[in-house]
């Protein structure tokens, strides 16, 4: 791996570390989604990080294109909304560290060695990736589990595993239909090929009833995301604002959960131990 893209990992790395490091100490029981994780699901296209940001208040980091003929694109940071859900998604990663690296995000076009660049750098993005969600978890922060859902047991198991320490878990599914995907995905930076996003689309329809089913109807959010909203119309605020509402009823509903509860009972105790003469 060429020492620039080294030298960027470890400075990443090392923000990662210290900023959940401190979000965990500044936030843990008080955060206001404390034991909430949503797993996202929908394809490339689908629209996933517009309606993730619309209707929880957290925005996924993204690329944008800049006016610098040296530097066509730049990576603008992700940030954390009212309900306190803290976004993890490989692709953030992975696209600050390509740009890091002097690469563009249209996969569709990589050369063969380029495709070999991107996916060892795509290796490290997920070990990065790990390591915030282990030190989130670890302060029972809220969550959004961005992906495709593609895959139902990988998501099975690692809500069950959530649940086993005292999370409620839920899913939004982002629903178009294969012609909008297509569409979107040729409007994307970090566009992709045809096939894949066909590939992706009939996976996730595939899951959509497995999915209902695991999560449950008062768990399960459908969002049709076919129609395109003249961006800040009233018509995306209010289609947005409803769903935003449902989000925040969730959040702000007190777990029931006994395994959480004696979790937030003990964290009370430690910090009176601590402010004690």
């Amino acid at each position: 791996m060429p020492k620039n893209i080294i030298k960027n990992l470890k400075i990443l790395e090392r923000d990662i570390s210290m900023k959940t490091f401190q979000e965990y100490i500044r936030e843990g029981m008080y955060d206001p989604g404390i034991f909430k994780a949503f797993w996202l699901a929908g394809g490339p296209g689908s629209g996933k990080s517009k309606v993730t940001g619309e209707i929880t208040g957290s925005w996924v980091g993204d690329a944008e294109k800049t006016k610098d003929r040296k530097k066509q694109l730049r990576f603008v940071a992700g940030r954390t909304g009212p309900l306190g859900l803290k976004i993890i998604n490989s692709d953030e990663i992975l696209s600050k560290m390509l740009i890091d690296a002097g690469m563009h995000l249209r996969m569709d076009e990589y050369t063969a060695a380029e495709k070999e660049q991107k996916e060892t750098i795509r290796d490290e993005a997920k070990k990065l990736l790990k390591k915030r969600q282990k030190n989130y978890v670890l302060g029972r922060l809220g969550l959004v589990l961005d992906g495709t859902g593609k895959n139902y047991d990988k998501v099975s198991t690692a809500s069950n595993s959530l649940r086993a320490i005292g999370y409620n878990t839920y899913m939004i599914f982002v629903n178009t239909s294969l012609d909008v995907a297509l569409q979107r995905n040729e409007m994307r930076t970090r566009k992709i090929d045809e096939t894949d996003v066909e590939d992706m689309w009939k996976a996730v329809q595939q899951n959509m009833g497995k999915f209902q089913q695991y999560f449950g109807p008062k768990n399960f959010i459908i969002v049709d995301n076919n129609t395109a909203y003249e961006e800040g119309s009233n018509s995306e605020k209010l289609f947005f604002g409803k769903i935003f509402a449902q989000i925040s009823k969730l959040i702000r509903t007190p777990t029931d959960n006994a395994i959480a509860n004696k979790w937030i009972a003990n964290e009370l105790r430690m910090k009176q131990l601590m402010f004690e003469d």
